[in-house]
């Protein structure tokens, strides 16, 4: 465990709370998770000037990468969907040896030199959980912690602010079908797979048409004894390269252009005909919606597997029954295993979800998806889907906070501008397409529109000297 020195000045309790002894903590600011977020929120509020403590429930950094811990959704395959370069931190280049789309453990990696590198392993304290976090006198936060699992004593610590970077790829959400009850087969959703001989020599139906229900589709085709996949609706299959260029790169030369949406659209829309065709003849339902209208799913094998016979398209689920399954149309199955790569839900299980502006369906309304309306000392980090790479999303999503943290800190008097637009825009979406409102694209940004704007913000905010 990583033990942060600045800890042990505040050896003795100098407040309280409900008869709990309360540690004051001064200006320092308090950060969940040491994931990557976490890290380049720890990274950019000391390079702002603060005293940071961040508390990781797991007893290494990498948060989701990290495969190793139980919350994880990695599985052994697993690749980046985006390309290096709009992957990397700005200021912290992955190496030029690296592929295009470097393997899970690659990613792990760099965030292990990462940490190093700016040396932040000393403000985590590793194996602690957050229990609980509360509003204080003065726009503070009492933060509870105990040693994950639950042993040891509860700790509670006053901070002046809160950063909240647990992720939102941990929860997962898990549909509702009748007669699921009663199925005999194994039944896991995709955060419990980690390995393709789970599926060796099985019938394998997987449901859900996202990146990972595409993956794990895939790897169905080539390890399974039969893999049928499930998609409620048809979607935009782009391959991964495009004119020997990752298509990231190739999408955002288009952006760089600054050509009208309906004219984007036109051409990728017509550049995906030519590439990968009219995915109608192969079995599989035409795409309901624009490109750029949903999140886009990068998979160069998944067309591949349906032409070759590997993987067979079905429609949505009707109902499951002892030991088949009915989809739309009246056509059965009997799969040995159901996976469910029907995605996650954000869980901030310490903090009361109004804090954040969440109404009944727990969706946070927040502004630049970081700045709640009314608790200016409490920000998240990282809960963003982007059409491309997240970490220099993230990093300037921090800069930003660190800064308004700063402006409060040293002068006040020049906040309420930046305040005011919290309040009028908490909620807005940064995307320039009509994205679906489904909560797989409660947090989707165009990164181009949503770095704009963060640009914007930070412009606002200045730098106080």
């Amino acid at each position: 465990m990583s033990i942060p020195t600045d800890h042990d000045s505040h050896a003795a309790a100098t407040l309280g709370r409900d008869d709990r002894p309360v540690y004051d903590r001064g200006e320092t600011v308090c950060v969940i998770g040491a994931g990557a977020s976490g890290l380049v929120a720890v990274k950019n509020l000391r390079e702002h000037g603060f005293a940071v403590d961040c508390y990781e429930r797991e007893t290494g950094i990498g948060g989701a990468w990290n495969w190793r811990h139980d919350r994880s959704p990695v599985y052994a395959s697993a690749h980046l969907i985006s390309s290096k370069p709009f992957t990397q931190f700005p200021d912290f280049p992955m190496p030029d040896s690296w592929p295009d789309y470097p393997h899970h453990s690659q990613v792990l990696s760099y965030l292990d030199s990462y940490a190093d590198h700016f040396d932040l392993r000393p403000h985590v304290w590793f194996g602690t959980e957050v229990v609980r976090v509360e509003p204080a006198d003065g726009e503070r936060w009492d933060v509870t912690t105990r040693s994950t699992g639950g042993y040891g004593a509860e700790r509670v610590q006053r901070y002046a602010a809160v950063v909240v970077a647990n992720g939102h790829n941990w929860a997962p959400k898990t549909p509702m079908y009748e007669g699921l009850d009663e199925f005999t087969g194994q039944v896991l959703h995709a955060s419990a797979y980690k390995d393709p001989a789970q599926l060796r020599g099985k019938r394998v139906l997987v449901v859900g048409g996202g990146n990972t229900g595409c993956d794990i589709a895939v790897e169905a085709a080539q390890q399974a004894a039969r893999c049928w996949h499930s998609t409620r609706r048809g979607y935009w299959y782009a391959p991964k390269y495009l004119f020997g260029r990752p298509t990231d790169q190739v999408n955002d030369a288009m952006l760089a252009l600054r050509l009208p949406l309906r004219l984007r659209q036109w051409l990728y829309q017509r550049t995906l005909r030519m590439t990968v065709g009219d995915v109608t003849r192969l079995g599989l339902p035409r795409p309901d919606h624009r490109v750029f209208e949903t999140h886009p799913i990068a998979n160069s094998q998944l067309v591949y597997y349906v032409g070759h016979g590997g993987i067979t398209p079905v429609r949505d689920i009707v109902r499951f029954r002892r030991h088949s399954v009915e989809f739309v149309g009246g056509e059965q199955i009997e799969p040995d295993v159901v996976v469910f790569a029907t995605g996650y839900l954000p869980r901030f299980e310490f903090l009361d979800p109004k804090l954040l502006g969440a109404d009944g369906d727990g969706r946070p309304e927040l502004y630049l998806n970081a700045f709640p309306r009314r608790q200016p000392t409490l920000a998240v980090a990282g809960l963003l889907q982007s059409d491309s790479g997240l970490f220099p999303l993230v990093h300037w999503q921090t800069v930003a906070i660190a800064r308004w943290l700063r402006l409060r800190r040293d002068a006040p008097e020049r906040s309420g501008s930046f305040q005011a637009r919290v309040e009028a825009d908490a909620g807005r979406r940064w995307h320039a397409a009509d994205v679906e409102d489904s909560t797989r694209h409660w947090f989707e940004v165009a990164h181009v529109d949503y770095l704009r704007a963060l640009q914007k913000a930070l412009d606002e905010l200045g730098v106080v000297a």
